[in-house]
């Protein structure tokens, strides 16, 4: 018959491989979820095409939005990631240009425009979603606008009529610029209902709707078409024409 301290010392090295056991376990388990969990998201690929006059070529792609924008149902709650478009960005102004050409922010956030060149800039824009005007300011100096809804602002200076931003507003984490050859990856969205935008500057904006199941959607085609396209002409901040009367304007 074993003693009581035998006895105790078998009983507790019981407990001890049981409780080792039930970890393993639950360390299998783990594993086992995290490519469930994964595989509970899906992917949306796919390459946008620019439709050219004939003779021309795609230069710009890589200049081009796309992102997805949640179809919300009534009581429905589509859990997105703690990543999102910047709160905040800056685009510079230097040799009368605007760098870079095309800057995405968080619907509610907001863009430096700091002054690089030698002589002053009047950065403002007059479309609709939230006019704004930044007044004359010179070197060194930098001023900021909130964009406030979702959506694309043309962005100019008041001085250079040539010098053209644009800032796309984001109401979502699922957005994203191709590379050179149009190709894109919006990955991890949950599944649900979206509205897909794609936008170029040649091309304009086209959307639509997409229904996602867990995993890799079949690859999108998007087309573009630029082939109407032509350099738009835009007013001053008063609504009149530009006059060149001074040396640093174009």
């Amino acid at each position: 018959m074993r003693s009581t301290s035998t006895w105790l010392s078998a009983w507790t090295s019981d407990r001890r491989g049981a409780a080792l056991g039930a970890l393993a376990v639950l360390a299998v388990l783990a594993l086992s979820a995290a490519p469930t969990a994964a595989r509970a998201q899906a992917d949306v690929v796919g390459q946008i095409h620019i439709v050219e006059r004939p003779g021309d070529a795609t230069h710009d792609l890589g200049q081009a939005v796309v992102w997805l924008e949640a179809v919300r149902r009534p009581g429905a709650t589509i859990v997105t990631p703690a990543a999102s478009a910047p709160a905040a960005g800056a685009i510079e102004m230097k040799e009368r240009e605007f760098a870079p050409h095309v800057r995405i922010v968080r619907t509610g956030g907001s863009v430096e425009f700091p002054n690089d060149d030698p002589f002053s800039h009047n950065v403002f824009s007059s479309t609709p979603l939230g006019p704004f005007d930044l007044g004359l300011y010179r070197t060194g100096s930098t001023r900021a606008a909130t964009f406030a809804r979702p959506g694309v602002y043309p962005i100019y200076c008041n001085i250079h009529h040539r010098m053209v931003s644009f800032v796309i507003a984001v109401p979502t984490p699922w957005y994203t610029q191709p590379a050179n050859d149009g190709r894109f990856a919006l990955r991890d969205v949950p599944p649900g209902t979206y509205v897909l935008h794609a936008w170029h500057e040649r091309g304009g904006e086209t959307t639509r709707t997409l229904t996602l199941a867990p995993g890799a959607t079949p690859p999108l085609q998007i087309a573009l078409d630029a082939r109407g396209y032509t350099v738009p002409s835009h007013l001053n901040k008063f609504g009149q024409p530009y006059t060149a009367t001074r040396a640093d304007r174009y």
